[in-house]
């Protein structure tokens, strides 16, 4: 009987182990996206790719020997069947994801400045270190209380750092001892 597995593969063999299973005839699906940056498509789930075949007939070795392949998902020794249903969920779930145009984007890379705009944190200074995944939401490091604090926010309530709030940030309102500075704007 024809069923669904989950393989796990060596990290970007996942296009090698599709062709090997492909001459051996047996029918892969590898769920993959078009990055925005790039312009190439890429696995929606890194290094994991689904095989639909009889292992009664084809043989457990058969699978496990092709090459960039480290296992098949097993649980107790056994391979685990992953559902049709599951496998259609993938499919049509990334159909809607293409339809949108792709993952939600953003314009900031690790290491730069944000301000948050709205919520319990608005108004603070936050750096940018990446986003969770294929979600909306992206973690930040804020200094809060003489401490970096990591934060899970959702994307659309930050700002890049302009230079009229670098400016103002960085500013000093006394010399010490309740000097004032007085600058020439």
């Amino acid at each position: 009987m024809d069923a669904w597995y989950a393989l796990y593969t060596k990290p970007r063999c996942e296009a090698q182990v599709v062709r090997a299973l492909a001459v051996r005839g047996i029918a892969a699906f590898l769920p993959l996206l078009p990055d925005r940056q790039t312009g190439r498509s890429k696995p929606f789930f890194p290094c994991y790719l689904f095989a639909r075949c009889d292992l009664a007939s084809v043989g457990l070795t058969t699978l496990n020997w092709v090459p960039g392949l480290r296992r098949i998902l097993s649980f107790a020794g056994r391979p685990v069947i992953v559902p049709d249903k599951a496998v259609d969920l993938i499919e049509s779930g990334l159909q809607q994801i293409e339809a949108q145009g792709g993952l939600p984007g953003h314009p900031f890379k690790p290491g730069d400045e944000v301000v948050i705009e709205a919520g319990p944190l608005a108004g603070l200074r936050a750096v940018f270190q990446g986003p969770l995944g294929p979600a909306e939401r992206v973690r930040i490091l804020v200094s809060f209380l003489g401490e970096a604090n990591r934060a899970e926010v959702p994307i659309e309530i930050l700002r890049p750092l302009s230079e009229a709030d670098q400016f103002r940030m960085k500013r000093r309102g006394t010399r010490g001892i309740g000097r004032r500075v007085r600058y020439q704007n």
